[in-house]
């Protein structure tokens, strides 16, 4: 009686040797390290040599470096160090390489199924922001494609309108044949099934809106969309592990591990700087006499030129706009010698610029520099508002010479201002403005501190837990301590697998587990005493303490861990970082409570005739 067959103990021994290897990298841990990637295709030993070179030029030695997933990784021995070699690498190869400062493992190269455990925030140091999304704005703009979308419908339908207006929420559209209404009206119902329609009692004239569940799926996309952009922009600035997570409906939670200087993150997170590229409308005496006298043509709209601070008239229809660039670079113009932005447009985007120029050769086109920005408005009463504010100008106006299509270039900008506008373009284009609503830093002192006293905490926790259970139930007790330390391995080994975000509230779990990973132990013990007391023979004794409290364990079990996932689908951050630690404690915890402590009494005592046991 209580032995387990040959495979049970291997595979319960598989189990643990595997946990054991999978924790092994949190032992050696991390080390700063350089990533150096070609903007094009994959590293080569000559980038990274080149690499090596301009980093032992800047005085730093002891640098290790090799080819990993196409990209050359440079290790450090310290922060200070990788920092100094992140500036080198930026000076010397400018635009042509992405440098990514990171952090990687320094296990050996034969332990490499996972990584160590992330850190978060609050381990690390680093930075917080809470970020509101404008969704007034992203409504805004899902107007104003609608009201472009209508008029190159009605023109591909041959379908004659007078105009087409925009206000308050609503687009108006007047035909100029009362008969072509109901054709009209049923092509735009087939291509935008989602817009509301209302006839007006003029046969020539209806309007038509997004219904309440279009406009709230334009909300949720534009919070999407905004996470992946943030997301790419992070990457473009090098930070390892970040964290970007919706909150609510209308806010993201930017978190930002090992940064410590704000502005440049600050700046690059909620721009919306792009680029748009319109015909220009008339001639310089129009565009004075517009500026004078208030009135601007319906079919255009008054500009001011960056170089000169004088009018221009630009065509309202939009050739192409940031959402069609597909990626961006910064460099200098051939000819002029002056910064220039090289930009590549998508499929949509390179077809209407090929129609547009092959339509306007010796026509002017100009390109509009937009960048919105928010006013911090603090009331009597002490609320804090944030008002938008969108700056506009031509920063170029050129004669087309040629029909253009994928790639092309743009100048007049300043050398800073073509860098950061080819960083935002190449990370996408926010869908709605975004501004920060809530910042905290973290200091990297303060992270080490919180990970000292969470270790002391952990071994603290151990010790008495440990020191309780083998003076109250003698060699049982050192058995499951064995398995105390085995839950903690293998707790330490998901984490690692999953690459899970480690947390302070995160270690508050494994403390949490530390102490509930005995509870079942203790019931089967307990079981075991109250046989023995009755007179049972050891081995039944030992039998009926696991087999009858395995119910009761699974019971109590179940019911934490169903409220440690809704903790994690309800909550945020830090609750849950708290879950996710808690529910793979409660996991590992059953089968070494259960299995690995059985697999152990079954080794000492199975199948031998005792007459008492130590517990």
């Amino acid at each position: 009686m209580n032995r387990y067959p040959l495979w049970k103990n291997l595979l319960t021994l598989g189990v643990v040797l595997a946990a054991i290897v999978l924790a092994l990298p949190n032992i050696f841990g991390n080390v700063p390290a350089v990533m150096v990637s070609p903007r094009a295709g994959d590293a080569t030993t000559l980038l990274l040599d080149q690499s090596l070179d301009v980093v032992r030029a800047a005085g730093i030695d002891g640098v290790e470096g090799k080819l990993v997933a196409g990209r050359a990784q440079l290790r450090f021995s310290d922060l200070d160090t990788q920092t100094l070699a992140r500036d080198a690498l930026s000076e010397a190869f400018g635009n042509r390489a992405v440098i990514a400062p990171t952090l990687v493992s320094s296990s050996p190269d034969w332990l490499t199924l996972t990584d160590p455990m992330y850190l978060g925030l609050d381990l690390r140091g680093g930075v917080h922001f809470l970020m509101q999304v404008d969704m007034d704005a992203a409504i805004d703009k899902a107007y104003a494609t609608l009201e472009q979308d209508l008029r190159v419908l009605l023109r591909d339908e041959r379908i004659r309108f007078r105009s087409i207006s925009l206000d308050q929420g609503e687009v108006t559209v007047v035909l100029r044949d009362a008969a072509e209404r109901d054709s009209a009206v049923a092509e735009i119902r087939r291509q935008h099934p989602l817009t509301e329609l209302s006839l007006s009692d003029s046969a020539d004239t209806f309007s038509l809106g997004y219904s309440e569940f279009a406009l709230e799926e334009e909300r949720t996309l534009a919070l999407e969309k905004n996470i992946s952009t943030l997301r790419n922009r992070v990457n473009q600035l090098g930070v390892a592990e970040p964290v970007i997570q919706r909150q609510g409906a209308d806010r993201i939670v930017v978190q930002l591990p090992g940064v410590q200087d704000t502005t440049q993150a600050k700046v690059v997170l909620g721009a919306t700087a792009t680029l748009e590229y319109r015909l220009v409308y008339g001639d310089a005496a129009d565009w004075l006499a517009a500026e004078e006298s208030g009135r601007v043509p319906a079919s255009s709209r008054l500009y001011t030129q960056r170089d000169t601070g004088g009018p221009i008239l630009l065509n309202r229809r939009v050739i192409v706009s940031g959402d069609e660039i597909k990626s961006a670079s910064s460099g200098i113009d051939s000819h002029s010698g002056s910064p220039a932005v090289f930009v590549n447009l998508d499929g949509t985007g390179a077809n209407r610029m090929q129609r547009v120029t092959a339509e306007n050769i010796g026509e002017p086109m100009a390109v509009v520099y937009k960048e919105s920005n928010y006013d911090r408005i603090v009331a009597e009463d002490g609320t804090v508002s944030h008002e938008a504010r969108v700056e506009e100008e031509v920063i170029n106006v050129a004669t087309i010479q040629d029909v253009l299509s994928h790639r092309f270039q743009t100048t007049g900008l300043a050398s800073d201002e073509a860098r950061h506008l080819s960083l935002l373009i190449s990370a996408g284009s926010l869908s709605a403005p975004v501004y920060i609503i809530e910042e905290r830093t973290v200091g990297p002192s303060l992270g080490k501190e919180n990970i000292a006293r969470g270790f002391t905490a952990c071994v603290v926790g151990l010790l008495l837990v440990m020191g309780f259970m083998l003076w109250y139930y003698r060699f049982f007790g050192l058995l499951a301590n064995l398995a105390l330390m085995v839950n903690i391995v293998m707790v330490v080994a998901v984490l690692s697998l999953i690459q899970a975000t480690l947390t302070l509230p995160g270690i508050a779990g494994v403390v949490l587990t530390v102490g509930m990973a005995v509870d079942a132990n203790v019931l089967i013990f307990e079981r075991i005493r109250e046989e023995l007391n009755r007179g049972t023979a050891v081995q039944q004794a030992i039998h009926a303490g696991y087999d009858r409290a395995v119910g009761t364990i699974a019971d109590a079990n179940i019911t934490t861990l169903i409220a440690a996932l809704v903790l994690f689908a309800f909550g945020t951050g830090a609750i849950q970082g708290f879950a996710v630690t808690l529910s793979i404690g409660i996991a590992t915890s059953m089968f070494t409570a259960i299995i690995g402590t059985r697999a152990l009494v079954n080794l000492r005592y199975g199948g031998r005739r005792l007459k008492t046991i130590s517990i």
